[in-house]
């Protein structure tokens, strides 16, 4: 199960790198409709002008880090069910659970592969599917 390709994504990552290798990931699945966002703080206005599909995001960053970010977007009205990878080095269990009770979708240990994100995508729009 994939999510259609022309659903807007939102990638939050602050280094620039990371966000060209996201974005190049999503695009060889077939996603190019794409928005960037450097920290937190950004996204949230981007957030606020567009309905996204699915928000990728990196959980260490200044000055909102993803896992804020993913607080605030399930505490808003119309955003608060978007579907949210947060994708990040931070692979302790604490942080997983931390996630997870924030209201994550899935969560992805960098480094990973484009393969890896598929799988990811794909678990995440099934259970989306399902209800």
């Amino acid at each position: 199960m994939t999510f259609p390709a022309h659903t807007p994504v939102l990638i939050v990552e602050d280094f620039k790198t990371m966000r060209r290798i996201q974005r190049n990931f999503l695009e060889r699945l077939g996603y190019g409709d794409v928005d960037e966002a450097a920290d937190g703080a950004a996204a949230l206005e981007l957030i606020a002008a567009r309905d996204y599909g699915l928000v990728i995001s990196d959980w260490n960053m200044a000055p909102m880090t993803g896992f804020e970010l993913l607080k605030r977007v399930r505490a808003s009205g119309r955003n608060a069910d978007v579907p949210f990878l947060m994708v990040t080095a931070e692979s302790g269990v604490a942080s997983v659970a931390a996630a997870q009770a924030a209201g994550v979708s899935d969560y992805l240990v960098k480094p990973y592969r484009q393969e890896a994100l598929q799988e990811k995508l794909d678990a995440i729009f099934a259970r989306a599917a399902a209800g």
